[in-house]
């Protein structure tokens, strides 16, 4: 039997998904102590009852179209929320974020690859459960796991990428609460400054701080964020090339960001932190729930014993870098907490993973304003530069390892 949801009902369902996200976390400690993203919760909730509808012979598929422009949206958002002061006070961060990034590609590759040697699996099989899928995501997995078929003659690649793309997305979203949950409470355990509150971290939104939160503030927010995502898609489509393309969602931060220090410097209008956060957190918290409710977790029942191995490796491998790596070079204090929380997300999932993470976190504990900032910027595009060229030379190296 199949069950196909148009757009009204999959969005009514991504509400629900979200309400059962929130609601679970409420009731049960251990989701609550851990700081879990609500549409994960909810998001994951949804998809063993998809899992178990589909053992049943009853296959519920759901009309996703919305997912691409909520996407759009959030980076819009992201982007009308870059304050140029903002930025420059956080150049120095995102060096060395950045670093800490290709660090971590580098070695999600030689995790897969050596784990692979171990067990005496083709090594190629290592590389797609590396950075291909981990930080790549099914987008870049797909991509590669189809070049991998291509080129190295195995047929398998593409479902194998995809499946791990999924665990990865899993375990992006489960891992980044507890990890800098344990960051946090041992910074407060030092008596350490945690985050600030929300008027603190949106200083400069004084008109927002004067006046009701009203229909018209949203409807002005809404205006900007459409104006971004229209002209973020012509500059895309202007700036496509054979040879290096940004994707639409890259630009519509960029213009998000040109739009906002435009308007500011001309004095001609101010962005309303508050309507901003609230379109933010509706577009992102309905992609995620769409993106978590349509996963198929019965293809990972495909993976054989040694993949699952290398993924676990991988969750292990990413939570101790984090930890021990990322946490301390961005300066050990509560920005650099959030950070991890974000890089958990974007280092086994995506990037609207990551930055559910850190909103989970700074929900509880505090805004971080630069970590936002920092870990967007980094994976919304450069983490997608680095790991194409990471791939790419350790791709070099299959032929002799094979």
């Amino acid at each position: 039997m199949d069950w196909k949801l148009d757009v009204p009902a999959t969005l009514a369902a991504a509400a629900l998904v979200l309400i059962t996200g929130r609601w679970l976390i409420q009731h049960v400690a251990f989701l609550r102590s851990y700081s879990f993203p609500d549409p994960v919760v909810g998001g994951l909730a949804a998809a063993v009852l998809v899992a178990l509808l589909h053992a049943a012979g009853v296959r519920l598929t759901f009309d996703t179209s919305l997912q691409p422009g909520l996407l759009l949206a959030f980076f819009a958002t992201i982007g009308l929320g870059a304050d140029v002061k903002m930025l420059a006070r956080g150049g120095i961060a995102l060096v060395l974020f950045t670093g800490c990034i290709v660090v971590m590609l580098v070695m999600q590759n030689l995790i897969g690859m050596g784990a692979a040697r171990a067990m005496g699996i083709d090594p190629l099989i290592g590389l797609i459960g590396g950075s291909v899928t981990m930080a790549g995501g099914h987008g870049t997995g797909a991509a590669w796991g189809q070049k991998f078929a291509d080129t190295f003659d195995m047929a398998a690649a593409p479902a194998i990428a995809l499946s791990s793309a999924t665990f990865g997305l899993i375990m992006g979203g489960l891992l980044g609460g507890p990890v800098a949950r344990r960051l946090v409470e041992r910074l407060r355990a030092r008596g350490a400054p945690l985050g600030l509150s929300t008027d603190e971290a949106l200083p400069h939104d004084e008109a927002a701080s004067r006046t009701p939160f009203t229909a018209e503030r949203l409807t002005v927010t809404i205006l900007l964020i459409a104006a971004c995502l229209t002209l973020g898609k012509a500059v895309s489509g202007w700036a496509e090339n054979p040879v290096f393309t940004l994707p639409t969602f890259v630009w519509a931060l960029f213009v998000g960001a040109a739009v906002r220090n435009g308007l500011a410097m001309a004095k001609l209008h101010e962005i309303d932190g508050e309507a901003l956060s609230f379109a933010a957190t509706v577009s992102l918290s309905l992609f995620l729930a769409m993106a978590l409710m349509s996963l198929r977790l019965w293809e990972i029942g495909t993976l054989a014993l040694p993949m699952l191995v290398i993924l676990a490796l991988q969750a292990i491998g990413l939570a101790l870098f984090t930890t021990f790596v990322t946490f301390r070079v961005m300066g050990a204090d509560y920005e650099a907490a959030v950070m991890a929380a974000g890089q958990c997300g974007f280092g086994l999932g995506a990037t609207p993973t990551a930055i559910a993470n850190m909103q989970a976190i700074t929900a509880r504990y505090g805004q971080a304003p630069r970590a936002i900032i920092v870990v967007s910027i980094v994976g919304a595009f450069l983490i997608d530069i680095a790991n194409a060229i990471v791939i790419s030379s350790f791709a070099g190296l299959i032929p002799a390892a094979r």
